[in-house]
């Protein structure tokens, strides 16, 4: 079995040409791309409940409370002179070979069922709706330390989908900083460099989570958004910290069950508790 670095190199020889044989399709990928990069363009998208839509369609080990964590900075964590950078940790199982294969193609989604939930994933676009607030994502999970690019890739001329291995350099060792340097980090982080352009309408987008937003998932059961600078007095991201936990009561008389859905939130705007 290839390892995940392998995985990678056999994409961008096989799929992409880089360093193989020239791929036929390339050019018809390449044009398929550009109306991806059109889409993208005209999608007026609110992208943090993309992420977490993302979030509550992966799939978690048993005995784990899934969780979601955005936290943004201002660090300049991968080298790209970004003015700030959003992190997102989740502890999903993590990324496997296929859900690789499928964020390196442009129509094509390992996730199934949700043509109906009003997201732009539904159209195989999915985590392409990253390039909405960044034009070099990263992905680390699951010994997969990749990158991609809106740029066209120059051996092939594609952009989006090319994906690029990351060896590892500071960068790790900045984000479990970032994290909390006694935490273990969970399964799947994204590092986002924000686009100059949207450091604002992010942070607005991260300060307007409210506690009910985990009402309409299943899966999350813990949501929490915070800032991390090296002086805390230049942060401007309400932090906040959002909790649920789910009760089935036995209705007397009533042959059915009903569920109490308590939520917890603590942070610069909530501290305070309720339920459904």
């Amino acid at each position: 079995m290839a390892t995940p670095k392998e995985h990678i190199e056999e994409i961008r020889r096989k799929k992409f040409s880089i360093g193989g044989e020239v791929n036929p399709l390339t050019e018809e990928l390449h044009l398929t791309v550009k109306m991806l990069s059109a889409e993208l363009d005209a999608k007026d998208v609110h992208f943090l409940m993309e992420l977490i839509q993302n979030a509550e369609d992966n799939e978690y080990p048993s005995g784990v409370n899934p969780s979601l964590e955005f936290v943004i900075t201002s660090r300049d964590i991968t080298g790209t002179r970004a003015a700030a950078t959003l992190l997102m940790f989740n502890n999903e199982k993590g990324f496997s070979a296929s859900n690789i294969n499928s964020i390196c193609s442009v129509a094509k989604s390992t996730k199934k069922g949700n043509r109906n939930r009003g997201y732009i994933g539904e159209k195989g676009i999915g985590f392409k709706s990253v390039f909405l607030i960044t034009s070099r994502p990263y992905i680390l999970s699951n010994g997969y330390h990749i990158r991609f690019n809106e740029d066209p890739y120059p051996h092939c001329n594609l952009g989006y989908v090319v994906p690029e291995w990351v060896e590892e350099n500071p960068i790790f060792s900045e984000i479990q900083q970032i994290y909390g340097s006694g935490s273990t980090l969970p399964t799947t982080t994204l590092i986002l460099p924000l686009k100059a352009d949207k450091v604002n309408a992010v942070k607005q987008q991260l300060s307007s989570v409210q506690p009910e937003v985990l009402l309409f998932l299943t899966k999350i059961k813990r949501l929490s958004v915070r800032e991390h600078n090296e002086n805390p007095k230049l942060n401007s991201v309400s932090a906040i910290a959002i909790t649920s936990e789910t009760k089935f009561v036995k209705r007397k008389k009533i042959d059915a069950e009903s569920s109490m859905l308590h939520l917890a939130a603590q942070g610069d705007k909530f501290d305070n508790e309720c339920s459904y």
